[in-house]
């Protein structure tokens, strides 16, 4: 063990800080960097240091995943998982699901995630009658990966109180078959209101959630694994009142080694408002960061709100909340000085969001206070300088060409995709841009976002929008200086800089050296959080 008082020297291959590109070591007092620079100089200067020889090894600053959701990653550690890396059919799913039923679930109840209808040998998707066939009835959901839908049995639409005869509540829609029978999908915020109650709903859910001590120790095992791909902090994208208390809880138990920023339901911005809190109160390892609300569906889910139909459909997609909604919204988060965060995936919708940002700042001027766009996914030139202009902060998916591949240009056709997830033209523009997984949506791994913006290739080979492409060292700079901005938070973290926090990373070999294909596989051999090391690769 070692004194927090006890000046250490970390000495590497290669430190990645933009103080000194030659630089070899950085020194750590307590949570805090206090030189960066080559090893015997520090060591000259610095001769009570205790000298922590790395090797070979490569140190980045640490990870940050700005639109991530810990909270749900914690939940579905307690669900079934039905994603591409378990089952490949919706004959494997079903029967997931079906063992599921028949082994008395927590709560009465069958909750599965990760099912990608794209991906189903069947070519079509799963309905309320798959999963009646295996479930009986025992209530049953399944989220689609994308989280913006997901498939009910029989009995969970019982549950609910929906049937053939209901309708579907604004900015949400219920699946039907060619005779207008519920097929089981729930799109939007008619998935919200049953699922997600206690997160984004003016009322509880249908569908129950986990024992709370369960949620504590699942979120521990969620961050422990994170910390394994070099996350040091995140900012969880939806929380309700239970998920604060979960991270609060968590932090007690020492479970919450990462450094986790929320964003509230827009639901919930009363009760905050009542206490008079801002954006930014907290501290360096749990603060509120800003208040969440949706304009419209979702890329993968295919539900996003376009300017131009669905490639192939004459489907524009959802818009979530009428535009008096989100000006309400924006209004009052914005005239009380808080940081708007809101989830816009498409172009029609984006342009929504920058009215009534627009707006905002031009009758309620807030200088400095700078507003999220989260995802931000399809943009064009009169997107970019009114964003430019706002000094707002997309958020977009850094791995979702990766994750998707060659679908998106089927989704969205050859020159939409050219201006998607648009690093390329964000950074053009001047627009501080943050790094997002949106996992469980995407991949979580930091490297292997990095690699799908560098390359734009999928993971089925397929290169996507390629004019979008970003060095290395731009890629890692959204995933580190640009994450930390997007949280208010650049002048506390996100470099390895003197006076800012000693999170960092320790890996295998260095990013901006390797070929670019090769990014995702550097294993990562330690992970720091404040100087603590949090984990060590056996």
């Amino acid at each position: 063990m070692y004194s927090s008082a006890e000046p250490r020297i970390f000495r590497a291959r290669r430190v990645i800080t933009p103080s000194s590109p030659s630089a070899d070591a950085v020194a750590v007092l307590g949570d805090r960097i206090v030189a960066v620079g080559d090893a015997d100089d520090l060591r000259r200067s610095l001769p009570l240091a205790r000298l922590v020889d790395l090797g070979d090894a490569v140190v980045t600053p640490g990870f940050n995943d700005a639109h991530v959701h810990l909270s749900m990653a914690a939940d579905n550690e307690l669900q079934v998982d039905v994603s591409p890396a378990e089952v490949s059919s919706l004959a494997e799913l079903t029967a997931k699901v079906g063992a599921a039923a028949r082994s008395e679930p927590v709560d009465g109840w069958v909750r599965a995630f990760g099912y990608d209808d794209a991906r189903m040998a069947e070519g079509r998707r799963l309905t309320r009658w798959d999963l009646d066939a295996v479930t009986g009835d025992v209530p049953a959901i399944v989220l689609h990966v994308a989280c913006h839908w997901g498939v009910v049995n029989s009995a969970a639409l019982a549950a609910g109180g929906i049937t053939d005869e209901s309708l579907p509540p604004s900015g949400g829609e219920y699946g039907r078959d060619a005779t207008g029978r519920l097929d089981g999908v729930l799109y939007e915020r008619a998935l919200n209101e049953f699922a997600y109650g206690h997160v984004n709903s003016a009322g509880g859910p249908v569908v129950p959630q986990s024992r709370f001590d369960d949620r504590v120790e699942a979120l521990g095992r969620v961050v422990r694994r994170w910390h394994a791909a070099g996350v040091t902090s995140v900012c969880d994208a939806l929380v309700g009142p239970d998920d604060i208390r979960l991270f609060a809880a968590a932090r007690e138990q020492g479970l919450l080694t990462m450094r986790v920023g929320f964003l509230l339901a827009a639901e919930h911005y009363d009760t905050l408002r009542r206490l008079g809190l801002r954006s930014g109160f907290g501290d360096a390892g749990l603060r509120f960061v800003g208040v969440k609300t949706f304009a419209d569906g979702a890329v993968g889910g295919r539900t996003c709100l376009l300017d131009e139909p669905h490639h192939g459909t004459g489907d524009h997609g959802i818009q979530v909340l009428t535009r008096e909604e989100l000006a309400d919204i924006v209004r009052a988060v914005h005239g009380d000085g808080n940081r708007v965060c809101v989830h816009a995936n498409g172009d029609r919708a984006i342009r929504l969001v920058l009215d009534e940002l627009e707006r905002a700042h031009r009758e309620m001027p807030k200088p400095g206070l700078r507003h999220r766009i989260e995802h931000c996914s399809l943009v064009d030139d009169d997107i970019l300088g009114r964003i430019r202009a706002l000094s707002a902060i997309p958020v977009p998916f850094g791995n979702y060409v990766h994750q998707h591949g060659g679908r998106l240009i089927d989704w969205y056709g050859e020159a939409r995709v050219e201006r998607m997830f648009a690093h390329r033209s964000f950074l053009d523009a001047g627009i501080t841009v943050a790094g997002s997984s949106d996992h469980p949506c995407g991949p979580v791994e930091p490297l292997l976002a990095v690699q799908s913006m560098v390359t734009r290739t999928g993971w089925d080979g397929s290169v996507v929008g390629a004019g979008q492409r970003v060095s290395p060292a731009e890629a890692l700079s959204v995933y580190t200086t640009g994450s930390a901005a997007s949280t208010g938070e650049e002048g506390l973290k996100g470099s390895l800089v003197v006076g800012q926090l000693a999170d960092f990373v320790v890996l295998e070999d260095d990013p901006l050296e390797v070929p670019h294909d090769q990014i995702s596989k550097i294993a990562v051999r330690a992970t720091y959080v404040g100087g603590t090391e949090v984990y060590a690769r056996e």
